[in-house]
């Protein structure tokens, strides 16, 4: 694989991913404002998500029933994978010219990034 061919695919990774999230987001955002239009909002008192929309499991348990909350949060976790898939293919990319050492930089990245995301609050 050439580095034309690689910058080609990265780009076209992170456009794709871009873009797919927009449309996920604008698409589920949509289908929230027409089925909670008419709810009072009270903005005395924070109200959190629900607790099934902070974990994988529950992000896509929802939006596999078509939740607009569960599908919005979806396209947010398409934003957040974006990037990581274009440290993965830098990694993949670098094995495949052989280049140690920015294979070594590009996994040591992704881990922190997938640390980061396992351990946030």
């Amino acid at each position: 694989m050439t580095d034309e061919k690689l910058e080609s695919l990265i780009g076209n990774i992170l456009r794709t991913g871009v873009m797919a999230s927009a449309v996920v987001v604008a698409v589920a955002g949509g289908l929230y404002l027409i089925q909670h239009y008419a709810e009072p909002v009270h903005y005395g008192t924070f109200q959190m998500e629900n607790s099934n929309l902070r974990t994988l499991h529950g992000i896509v348990a929802g939006a596999s029933r078509l939740r607009s909350d569960a599908t919005i949060q979806l396209g947010l976790l398409l934003l957040i994978a974006t990037p990581i898939a274009r440290v993965a293919l830098d990694a993949i990319g670098f094995y495949l010219e052989r280049d140690r050492l920015y294979v070594g930089v590009s996994l040591t990245v992704l881990a922190v990034l997938i640390f980061s995301l396992m351990h946030s609050a």
